[in-house]
């Protein structure tokens, strides 16, 4: 039942939220707050790990009172959207500002520049620039890694123990920091572990589930022997979730995801998908703010911190501590 509940609420807060989802549209904290103000800057409105991510920051804002304006393009394609996004938020003259950058090397200029004028707290993915006052993010190396063990798990546990075979890695966007990380440490698990998994393919997509399921259903086709596939975000291992489910390969061939919503926890319920790599973007959003109201009063920040990854399964979904990272509060 609670599930369901879960479920409910999260399309209830999808519609509600789907005002929200023009690039540069503001949605203030109560007129009570204090006159302070920082904008957070995300990847994507539209999608429901960055939802959370609002979520968490606009509680910060009422339990610190603090305006936080929500901005963020439609899509994480849309680099120079997110750029103008920045330049303007700036230019309001905000306490600080909290952004996710799109792309590393595209935003590290104009982070570079909007920093000079204001605090800039980086969450989620890192940028080609050192002038973050305080970095918020998963060790995405370290979360690529707990991937690379998920799959080989899953591996072993449908073939008698025996874990090896062919194994693939997709990639949503090139460029993107935490992505880029995320492949990084599931091909080094994979070498320094597992000598019988083999990667043969290593893919990038352009950020549509489609392309994602296309990309899988490829793979498929042309490796026999393909017995894994790391889908490094929550677009991606929909698509591939889908490629899965499609060719009733459920359980034959492994799939770990990375985040989670509605529909990967259906696909882990239902067993098309081995495990999920869940991060706490809520947290994210929240100590954004806490740190960028301390920053913005020249009091002592972290310069980084790590917010956790978790392995999740079918087997320990239920478990407290997990069931909060895949139930948030979204209210």
């Amino acid at each position: 039942m609670k599930f369901v509940t879960s479920i409910l609420n999260r399309r209830a807060f999808v519609a509600l939220a789907a005002a929200s989802m023009l690039p540069g549209v503001m949605h203030s904290a109560p007129a009570s707050a204090a006159d302070v103000t920082i904008p957070i800057i995300v990847k994507d409105t539209t999608s429901f790990y960055w939802q959370i991510v609002l979520a968490g920051a606009r509680k910060a804002g009422k339990d610190l009172g603090v305006n936080v304006p929500e901005l963020g393009a439609q899509a994480e394609t849309d680099v120079n959207g997110q750029i103008s996004i920045l330049e303007n938020a700036v230019a309001g003259n905000p306490a600080a500002v909290v952004i996710a950058p799109t792309e590393a090397k595209a935003l590290g200029k104009p982070i570079d520049e909007a920093a000079t004028k204001v605090k800039i707290i980086g969450i989620d993915s890192g940028a080609d620039s050192k002038a973050f006052t305080s970095f918020l993010t998963t060790d995405n190396i370290q979360g690529g890694r707990v991937a690379a063990d998920g799959l080989a798990a899953a591996i072993g546990e449908a073939n008698g123990g025996k874990v090896e075979g062919d194994v693939a890695l997709i990639t949503a966007l090139p460029g993107a920091g935490s992505l880029e990380q995320r492949a990084q440490g599931f091909k080094e698990q994979l070498a320094a572990k597992y000598p019988g998994l083999k990667l043969v393919a290593d893919k990038y997509a352009d950020g549509q589930a489609t392309t994602g399921l296309n990309i899988a259903t490829d793979l498929i086709t042309a490796n026999p022997n393909l017995k894994g596939i790391f889908a490094s975000n929550l677009i991606m291992a929909q698509g591939v979730g889908q490629a899965i489910a499609e060719n009733s390969l459920a359980g034959k061939v492994g799939l770990v995801g990375f985040d989670s919503d509605e529909k990967l926890i259906k696909f882990l319920n239902d067993g098309v998908i081995s495990a999920l790599v869940v991060q706490d973007p809520y947290r994210m959003g929240y100590d954004g703010i806490k740190t960028a109201l301390a920053a913005s009063k020249d009091e002592k920040v972290e310069a980084n911190v790590d917010t956790g990854a978790n392995l999740v399964t079918k087997a320990n979904m239920k478990e407290p501590k997990i069931d909060a990272l895949l139930n948030p509060k979204l209210d």
